[in-house]
């Protein structure tokens, strides 16, 4: 009976240990895939780092890219890069899926909440992750408030509506202020200096400058969890760096590449995007009809690229309206909050 005892202690022993196993198995797959997980499959150690020094921090961003986004990189060439894309496409599943397999995925989405009950349950749930969600408004709306609040709750642990991860902030119009950030730690119960520490802060002082934020924003993404990636605001700098009709085509696509990026990081780190965008007013014919005569700036390109556009405007008081402007899931509707002190909150009746 004794040796029947201690087989049967070596066994459960050894399945904990598997169990164990499995488990790391497990969080390594649920995150993007470090880029050296290529030289297991055959690719150099220094095509790896010559991939890593172009801004390639994963597989995913090797496998979602076009191939001359490859040839440009130093030292890659025609075969290789054919190589590298087919090794890529083999580890990150690219093909087709039942819908129910994608609607499964979908049922997982973590939702960042914004701090309102009103805005969450206006967005079932808040700002959902893997997605691009623009705010538009004129100024005094909350847009840049709304970002500060949501840059402390992707803190908050994922019962308590947040995304347990840390929040990448590109600010360029200078509006960045870390006391507010205090103010809404305070009021869910989170350390001042902890939740400072777990966001990372940087001006853009031009749109080639902003470009290149984000290739740094990879690569910080790559190290540790993020949660959320906020432009505050996206379009600022190429509103002013391209002026005129004559840059116009330029201007968008720049813009374009810009945000097409943007939807990268998404896919790739599964971070939520939170982007900023200011309005236009209309000054032709038709706004003489039109009930609100301001439309947001960046035309179609800005609205293609956005999952969600939500529109912000002034209520009474400290009130402020937030309406679904476009959305493939959300009803057209609207919902009232408030700015307060201690961040955005529902609007006191």
């Amino acid at each position: 009976s004794f040796f029947i005892c201690s087989e049967r202690v070596d066994l459960t022993m050894t399945t904990a240990a598997e169990e164990e196993q499995e488990l790391v198995g497990e969080e390594e797959e649920c995150g993007p895939l470090p880029i050296n997980k290529l030289e297991t499959q055959g690719i150099s150690a220094s095509d790896c780092k010559k991939l890593m020094e172009a801004g390639f921090h994963t597989v995913e961003s090797v496998a979602y890219v076009p191939k001359k986004h490859l040839l440009a990189v130093k030292g890659i060439s025609d075969a290789k890069a054919d190589k590298i894309i087919n090794v890529a496409s083999k580890l990150i599943p690219m093909g087709f899926t039942t819908a129910s397999e994608f609607h499964q995925r979908r049922q997982e989405i973590i939702n960042i909440s914004c701090g309102s009950k009103e805005l969450d349950n206006l967005l079932q749930g808040g700002i959902e992750t893997g997605s691009i969600t623009e705010m538009f408004g004129e100024f005094r709306t909350g847009k840049t408030q709304l970002c500060h609040t949501l840059a402390v709750t992707c803190q908050l642990p994922i019962d308590q509506g947040g995304g347990e991860g840390k929040c990448l902030y590109i600010d360029t119009e200078g509006t960045f202020r870390p006391e507010r950030l205090l103010a809404v730690s305070e009021r869910f119960g989170l350390n001042g200096e902890d939740v400072l520490d777990n966001v990372a802060y940087a001006r853009a002082y031009n749109s080639d400058h902003q470009m290149h934020l984000l290739q740094t924003a990879a690569a910080m993404m790559a190290e540790s969890r993020y949660a959320l990636l906020i432009v505050d605001s996206a379009t600022a700098l190429f509103r002013t760096d391209y002026s005129g009709r004559g840059e116009l085509s330029a201007r968008q696509m720049a813009l374009a590449q810009f945000l097409r990026t943007l939807m990268r990081l998404a896919d790739e780190f599964g971070v939520a995007v939170v982007i900023t965008n200011q309005v236009v007013a209309q000054v032709d014919g038709a706004a003489m009809f039109a009930s609100d005569p301001k439309k947001p700036i960046g035309g179609n390109i800005m609205a293609h690229a956005s999952t969600t556009r939500l529109y912000l405007r002034k209520g009474r008081a400290e009130t402020r309206v937030c309406k679904v402007y476009d959305s493939p899931c959300l009803p057209e509707s609207e919902a009232v909050f408030a700015i307060n002190a201690d961040g955005v909150g529902d609007a006191k009746d």
